[in-house]
């Protein structure tokens, strides 16, 4: 029997309460990283604050964060079709007039 079901063979049946404290365990370790991750949310609410405050554009500054991430070619190829999409509307130079 896998430990998962062992485990909650003890929890149905009533047995020790090992895995009653181990789920307890489990639920404050992660109520601590939710306290910890809405912490640095603040943090990075500041930082966007800051930089706003400085005269840049948080909204571009979210964009760029977002390519940064991204693999540079797949960033490449997204590009190419936005511009081919862009272009076929009429909103940049090089589309077809519809």
């Amino acid at each position: 029997m896998s430990e998962r079901r062992e485990t909650r063979a003890k929890v149905i049946s009533g047995g020790p309460n090992v895995a009653a404290d181990q789920l307890r365990s489990f639920l404050e370790r992660i109520e601590r990283l939710e306290e910890e991750k809405a912490g640095v949310a603040d943090d990075i609410k500041e930082v966007f604050a800051e930089a706003k405050g400085t005269g840049f554009d948080p909204k571009v500054m979210r964009a760029v964060l977002k390519i940064r991430k991204q693999d540079p070619n797949e960033r490449m190829e997204f590009e190419t079709v936005l511009d081919t999409y862009l272009a076929a509307l009429g909103m940049i130079d090089g589309g077809v007039s519809g």
